[in-house]
Protein backbone atom coordinates (compact mmCIF):
# COMPACT_ATOMS: atom_id res chain seq x y z
CA UNK A 1 0.00 0.00 0.00
CA UNK A 2 1.30 3.42 -1.30
CA UNK A 3 -0.43 5.72 1.29
CA UNK A 4 -4.35 5.49 3.38
CA UNK A 5 -6.54 8.48 3.21
CA UNK A 6 -8.41 9.12 6.51
CA UNK A 7 -11.30 11.37 6.61
CA UNK A 8 -12.48 12.76 9.48
CA UNK A 9 -9.26 12.06 11.69
CA UNK A 10 -10.04 14.84 13.82
CA UNK A 11 -13.08 17.53 13.62
CA UNK A 12 -13.08 21.37 12.68
CA UNK A 13 -13.62 22.40 16.61
CA UNK A 14 -10.68 19.90 17.43
CA UNK A 15 -8.43 21.68 14.50
CA UNK A 16 -9.31 24.42 15.97
CA UNK A 17 -8.37 24.20 19.15
CA UNK A 18 -4.96 22.42 18.35
CA UNK A 19 -4.07 25.37 16.14
CA UNK A 20 -5.12 27.68 18.89
CA UNK A 21 -3.23 26.16 21.25
CA UNK A 22 -0.04 26.08 18.62
CA UNK A 23 -0.27 29.74 17.88
CA UNK A 24 -0.20 30.80 21.81
CA UNK A 25 3.05 28.20 21.98
CA UNK A 26 6.74 29.50 21.76
CA UNK A 27 7.61 27.69 18.37
CA UNK A 28 11.04 26.70 16.97
CA UNK A 29 12.32 27.21 13.91
CA UNK A 30 12.70 23.81 11.79
CA UNK A 31 15.21 25.42 9.00
CA UNK A 32 17.65 21.98 8.67
CA UNK A 33 21.30 23.96 8.78
CA UNK A 34 24.55 21.77 8.69
CA UNK A 35 27.52 23.55 10.11
CA UNK A 36 26.59 27.56 9.15
CA UNK A 37 25.26 26.14 5.87
CA UNK A 38 21.10 26.36 5.47
CA UNK A 39 20.36 24.02 2.45
CA UNK A 40 16.70 25.64 2.49
CA UNK A 41 15.27 22.20 2.46
CA UNK A 42 12.51 23.34 5.14
CA UNK A 43 11.11 26.90 6.11
CA UNK A 44 8.47 26.00 9.22
CA UNK A 45 7.55 26.99 12.60
CA UNK A 46 7.36 23.99 15.18
CA UNK A 47 5.33 23.20 17.81
CA UNK A 48 5.31 19.59 19.94
CA UNK A 49 1.71 18.45 21.50
CA UNK A 50 4.29 16.97 24.67
CA UNK A 51 4.38 20.57 25.23
CA UNK A 52 1.00 22.06 25.18
CA UNK A 53 -0.87 21.37 28.50
CA UNK A 54 -4.46 20.16 28.20
CA UNK A 55 -3.57 18.38 25.09
CA UNK A 56 -3.23 15.21 25.80
CA UNK A 57 -6.10 13.91 24.51
CA UNK A 58 -4.41 14.87 20.62
CA UNK A 59 -1.54 11.99 21.11
CA UNK A 60 -4.84 9.87 21.87
CA UNK A 61 -6.78 10.26 18.72
CA UNK A 62 -3.64 10.11 16.93
CA UNK A 63 -3.25 7.01 18.43
CA UNK A 64 -6.25 5.11 17.66
CA UNK A 65 -5.93 6.47 13.75
CA UNK A 66 -2.91 4.69 13.18
CA UNK A 67 -4.04 1.84 14.74
CA UNK A 68 -6.75 1.69 12.26
CA UNK A 69 -4.55 2.46 9.32
CA UNK A 70 -2.09 0.06 10.23
CA UNK A 71 -4.77 -2.97 9.92
CA UNK A 72 -3.62 -1.75 6.10
CA UNK A 73 -0.62 -1.67 6.53
CA UNK A 74 0.48 -4.94 8.49
CA UNK A 75 3.53 -3.16 10.06
CA UNK A 76 5.15 -4.53 13.26
CA UNK A 77 4.66 -1.06 15.59
CA UNK A 78 5.85 -0.92 18.75
CA UNK A 79 5.53 2.62 20.11
CA UNK A 80 5.00 6.12 19.18
CA UNK A 81 8.43 7.38 20.50
CA UNK A 82 8.66 10.74 19.35
CA UNK A 83 6.08 13.67 20.40
CA UNK A 84 2.89 14.82 18.06
CA UNK A 85 4.15 17.86 15.96
CA UNK A 86 2.14 20.93 14.55
CA UNK A 87 4.09 22.67 11.65
CA UNK A 88 3.06 26.39 10.27
CA UNK A 89 3.91 26.61 7.01
CA UNK A 90 3.32 30.63 6.56
CA UNK A 91 4.08 32.74 2.98
CA UNK A 92 6.31 35.45 4.43
CA UNK A 93 8.93 33.26 3.96
CA UNK A 94 7.68 30.68 1.60
CA UNK A 95 6.82 27.79 4.19
CA UNK A 96 7.74 24.69 2.58
CA UNK A 97 9.51 21.05 3.16
CA UNK A 98 11.89 19.73 0.20
CA UNK A 99 11.56 16.19 -1.07
CA UNK A 100 12.87 14.17 2.13
CA UNK A 101 11.96 10.61 3.71
CA UNK A 102 10.59 10.42 7.45
CA UNK A 103 13.43 7.69 8.36
CA UNK A 104 15.33 9.55 10.31
CA UNK A 105 18.41 10.53 11.98
CA UNK A 106 19.77 9.52 15.58
CA UNK A 107 18.02 7.39 17.47
CA UNK A 108 14.89 7.54 15.42
CA UNK A 109 16.96 6.13 12.43
CA UNK A 110 15.17 3.29 11.03
CA UNK A 111 12.70 2.83 13.62
CA UNK A 112 10.32 5.58 11.74
CA UNK A 113 7.81 2.85 9.87
CA UNK A 114 4.68 4.91 9.50
CA UNK A 115 3.68 8.84 8.95
CA UNK A 116 0.76 10.25 9.95
CA UNK A 117 0.20 13.99 8.28
CA UNK A 118 -3.30 15.65 9.63
CA UNK A 119 -4.46 18.61 7.36
CA UNK A 120 -5.39 21.37 10.30
CA UNK A 121 -6.01 23.94 8.15
CA UNK A 122 -9.14 25.33 5.56
CA UNK A 123 -7.70 24.29 1.82
CA UNK A 124 -9.12 28.27 0.95
CA UNK A 125 -6.89 29.78 3.77
CA UNK A 126 -3.45 29.63 1.84
CA UNK A 127 -2.28 28.67 -1.76
CA UNK A 128 0.49 26.25 -2.20
CA UNK A 129 1.43 24.14 0.38
CA UNK A 130 0.55 21.31 -1.13
CA UNK A 131 1.77 17.61 0.86
CA UNK A 132 2.83 15.55 -2.46
CA UNK A 133 4.10 11.94 -2.00
CA UNK A 134 6.20 9.97 -4.31
CA UNK A 135 6.22 6.14 -3.73
CA UNK A 136 6.86 5.53 -7.44
CA UNK A 137 7.23 7.23 -10.65
CA UNK A 138 4.73 9.38 -10.39
CA UNK A 139 3.61 12.07 -7.76
CA UNK A 140 0.70 11.60 -6.11
CA UNK A 141 -1.03 14.76 -3.84
CA UNK A 142 -2.75 14.64 -0.12
CA UNK A 143 -6.59 15.67 0.49
CA UNK A 144 -6.97 19.63 1.38
CA UNK A 145 -9.79 18.49 3.77
CA UNK A 146 -9.38 19.75 6.94
CA UNK A 147 -9.33 17.53 9.82
CA UNK A 148 -8.71 14.46 7.61
CA UNK A 149 -5.09 12.53 7.87
CA UNK A 150 -3.00 10.53 5.19
CA UNK A 151 -1.02 7.86 6.07
CA UNK A 152 2.43 6.37 4.29
CA UNK A 153 5.29 4.68 4.85
CA UNK A 154 8.16 6.63 6.53
CA UNK A 155 10.46 5.64 3.84
CA UNK A 156 7.89 7.31 1.04
CA UNK A 157 9.78 10.54 -0.62
CA UNK A 158 7.52 13.23 0.06
CA UNK A 159 7.46 17.71 0.46
CA UNK A 160 5.27 20.51 1.37
CA UNK A 161 5.17 22.84 -1.41
CA UNK A 162 5.80 26.68 -0.93
CA UNK A 163 2.62 28.28 0.72
CA UNK A 164 2.53 31.87 -1.43
CA UNK A 165 -0.73 33.05 0.74
CA UNK A 166 -1.57 32.65 3.80
CA UNK A 167 -0.38 29.38 6.11
CA UNK A 168 -0.41 25.57 6.54
CA UNK A 169 -0.85 23.91 9.85
CA UNK A 170 -0.63 20.17 10.09
CA UNK A 171 0.02 17.30 12.47
CA UNK A 172 2.12 14.70 12.15
CA UNK A 173 3.47 11.94 13.98
CA UNK A 174 5.76 8.77 13.28
CA UNK A 175 4.80 5.13 14.89
CA UNK A 176 8.05 3.24 15.48
CA UNK A 177 9.04 -0.63 15.08
CA UNK A 178 11.94 -2.82 14.35
CA UNK A 179 13.74 -1.98 11.48
CA UNK A 180 12.18 -3.42 7.68
CA UNK A 181 13.74 -6.27 7.08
Amino acid sequence: MQFRPVPDAFSKDQCDRIVAAARAAKASDARLVRGDRDHNLRRADLVWIDDLDGMGWVAERLFEVVREVNRDFGFDLDAMAESPQVARYGAEREGHFGWHSDIGEGAAAGRRKLTLVVQLSEPEGYDGGALELMPGAGILTAQRVRGSAVAFPSFVIHRVTPVTRGERHSLTIWAHGPAFR
